[in-house]
């Protein structure tokens, strides 16, 4: 069956990206399309922050964009042999992350992630709140302009300090709408639909209920998290597939189930 994947690819080598890979093991043949395009800011900042370990408590990653930032500084400034001294410095701090993408990321820093197995910065915030406390100093967190915020929330109201950083805006991608009616018109109505973000939601559901028409409810849709899933139930609509992980395993087991 046609599944339809709201994302970018995952880049690999030459790979296929995961997420097709999975479905393929169960038969269904998966598209991509990318729903967002981010433009990357205040990485100037981003950089003197970036070698100032001392000024901060440890370091937190919610997304693999943010780590993205991180890399072009050091690439942008020729400081990757500067960044070998800065990074011991920061290993002996906690590098906090959700989910096994920006964790992968992180390790290609040099850095120590924890938290990969937590799938949402709900989930994330509570470890921060079981093993920080007020005396630290203030945890640096490089962000996206549509953060949710739960995480600094939860921080700031238990009295762990904090300091954000917005290193990239997301918008949405410029040629999603075109991308969107080809598919359709060359595939017909996918079996299942699967977002991967709220903004995700806020972007393409007009369209796709356009598309698809008097078939809307004949389609399974998915959801890489409770978040996701959310954004999808405040539109309405029924969810019928969640990731147990934000992984590219369980997303594909959980569409498989409900197909």
């Amino acid at each position: 069956m046609n599944v339809l994947l709201l994302k970018e690819p995952r880049e690999a080598g030459n790979e296929p990206d995961p997420y097709i890979k999975e479905l393929s093991a169960y038969g269904h043949k998966a598209t991509l399309i990318p729903v967002l395009a981010f433009k990357f800011v205040s990485l100037d900042v981003l950089a003197e922050k970036l070698f100032q370990p001392n000024k901060h408590g440890g370091l937190i990653f919610t997304s693999p964009r943010a780590v993205e930032a991180v890399k072009m500084c050091l690439d942008a400034n020729n400081k990757k042999g500067e960044w070998e001294n800065v990074r011991d410095k920061w290993n002996t701090k906690t590098i906090y992350v959700v989910g096994k993408a920006t964790a992968a990321l992180v390790e290609e820093l040099g850095l120590s992630p924890l938290g990969e197995d937590t799938g949402t910065a709900d989930v994330l915030s509570r470890l921060i709140l079981e093993r920080e406390d007020r005396s630290i100093m203030p945890l640096f967190f490089p962000c996206g302009s549509i953060k949710r915020e739960v995480l600094p929330t939860a921080l700031r109201d238990n009295g762990i300090p904090l300091e954000t950083l917005t290193v990239y805006q997301t918008a949405q991608h410029p040629d999603l709408e075109k991308n969107l009616t080809n598919y359709f018109a060359q595939q017909g109505v996918p079996a299942s639909v699967a977002f991967f973000s709220p903004s995700g939601v806020k972007f393409c559901l007009e369209t796709v209920r356009r598309l698809s028409g008097p078939q809307l409810s004949q389609i399974k849709f998915a959801a890489i998290g409770p978040t996701t899933a959310d954004a999808l139930a405040a539109e309405g609509l029924p969810v019928s597939s969640s990731a147990e992980k934000p992984t590219a395993q369980h997303l594909a087991a959980a569409i498989a189930q409900a197909l």
